[in-house]
């Protein structure tokens, strides 16, 4: 993974979309920076990040991916193998469906998937080291050069996505005293089931992650 390091950014997400779509990167790649401006968050709603935090996007082919990953199981699947990664650290952040990174009963990070093309492109925000009001920060501390180096290590090991779901489903039950959104409406996790692709089926209706 090569990977482009800024000070400062409107936001990784958008610059490297662009990179993708003008082909002027070679894949897989990566843009790392120290401060994010205009962060896109789920729902196209901004992430508010402080300097010091990670702000990381990076692109891969979708024919390098595992080959029983579906797109709409992508953002469950990067964010799962980094929480993993973080726990390697002694980390005990824990992965609110779809994409969220808590600790205990707040957010400290979440995920964004957009494809660009034939290419996946991952946004990652986290609170490494501050936090805004209502969030939380990381419970441990930790070079940031080391974090990318093992997770991207991790994601080359391409684990199948059965792999990963099978660790992800013992974890379910952390999101019943939560809630997610679809379609504009607030809807609670207590009743969710998780299937097999990863979406959740509530009253009878499957949602998908939208981000």
């Amino acid at each position: 993974m090569q990977i482009l390091y800024l000070e400062s950014i409107g936001s990784t997400q958008k610059y490297l979309k662009e990179l993708v779509a003008q082909n002027k990167i070679s894949l897989p790649y990566a843009v790392v920076a120290y401060s994010q401006t205009d962060g896109v968050g789920s729902r196209e709603n901004s992430w508010s990040g402080m300097d010091g935090n990670l702000f990381l996007s990076f692109a891969i082919k979708i024919e390098d991916l595992p080959h029983d990953l579906k797109l709409e199981s992508a953002s469950i699947y990067f964010s799962y193998i980094l929480k993993e990664t973080l726990e390697g650290f002694n980390s005990k952040v824990w992965l609110k469906w779809p994409n969220d990174f808590y600790i205990n009963n707040l957010k400290v990070g979440g995920v964004i998937i957009n494809m660009v093309k034939d290419t996946l492109v991952c946004g990652i925000g986290l609170n490494t080291t501050n936090a805004p009001e209502n969030f939380q920060k990381l419970d441990i501390v930790i070079n940031r050069n080391k974090l990318l180096e093992t997770y991207f290590m991790n994601i080359e090991k391409k684990s199948s996505w059965k792999q990963v779901f099978s660790k992800y489903k013992l974890e379910f039950y952390k999101n019943q005293n939560f809630y997610t959104h679809d379609k504009n409406l607030i809807i609670s996790l207590n009743d969710a089931s998780l299937q097999s692709d990863g979406s959740i089926l509530i009253n009878g209706e499957r949602i998908y992650s939208r981000r």
